[in-house]
């Protein structure tokens, strides 16, 4: 079995990182340097960084913050908002990102998504997709920062997205975000079944026992986590020991400082 991978997020508005309950209710948490520094030296195999009203306010994604973020963490960098052009892609590799995230860009244009792949290989093409529970039992893609019920089968739009280049998703349940009661299991193991490309699962991480369970049960190549490692309920170490002892085989810190010693772009 492959590593699974652990990702902190930090969800950034107005240049401070914050985090809400099922996409609302956002509450102040920290200085994201600060947060990036200390995830970056307590085992986190990669780090997320999303402008999170970029696209709802129709404005670039903040590239001051982004760079000092990117000055201070030397693991693969993720980092979406407002992303809609091939030009917005180099913007943000440029600032620092290893990787670069597209949602509401993707949905309105797909061909974006082989454009960016043809240009800057699939390795560096994230399809993030927010996904609600339908009344049939299915999940909808809602794009502008979750405000905008799109209509468009979450799965079926992983599958496509794979076929158009990206070469990996992002997938967060907007029913479980937040709320720290545990993954939407049944969501990521469907868009891993539809797919070949890596499924990160997000959303609803409150104990071990959760990404145990997204990991296994959820199919899901890597988990990602904001609430449980803001709050200091765990350290992303703590959380990879108890992965560990559940047979989960999970990057180790030298590892991690082996990947640290590398650039990525």
């Amino acid at each position: 079995m492959l590593t699974k991978r652990i990702i902190p997020c930090l969800d950034v508005r107005n240049g401070r990182v914050v985090k809400g309950v099922n996409f609302e209710g956002l509450r102040d948490v920290d200085d994201p340097v600060t947060l990036a520094r200390f995830y970056n030296d307590s085992g986190a195999d990669e780090l997320v960084f999303y402008d999170i009203t970029a696209s709802f306010e129709g404005r670039p994604l903040f590239a001051d913050a982004l760079k000092r973020v990117a000055a201070e963490v030397f693991i693969p960098l993720t980092v979406g908002g407002s992303i809609n052009t091939l030009d917005d892609f180099d913007r943000v590799l440029k600032c620092g990102a290893d990787k670069v995230s597209v949602n509401t860009a993707a949905v309105h244009r797909p061909e974006l998504i082989t454009e960016v792949s043809n240009e800057f290989g699939s390795q560096a093409c994230v399809l993030a997709i927010d996904a609600r529970r339908n009344a049939q039992g299915g999940w909808n893609v809602f794009t502008k920062g979750g405000r905008v019920d799109e209509g468009i089968d979450a799965v079926e739009w992983a599958a496509r997205g794979e076929r158009l280049g990206a070469g990996e998703i992002l997938l967060t349940s907007m029913d479980t975000d937040g709320v720290q009661t545990g993954f939407d299991c049944a969501l990521t193991r469907a868009v891993s079944r539809a797919t070949k490309i890596p499924v990160i699962a997000s959303g609803g991480g409150g104990t071990p026992e959760h990404f145990i369970e997204v990991l296994t049960e959820g199919e899901a190549d890597a988990a990602l986590a904001a609430s449980i490692f803001h709050y200091g309920t765990y350290t992303v170490d703590q959380l990879k020991e108890q992965l560990e002892k559940a047979g989960i085989p999970v990057r180790s810190e030298e590892h991690t400082s082996e990947l640290q010693s590398h650039s990525f772009i």
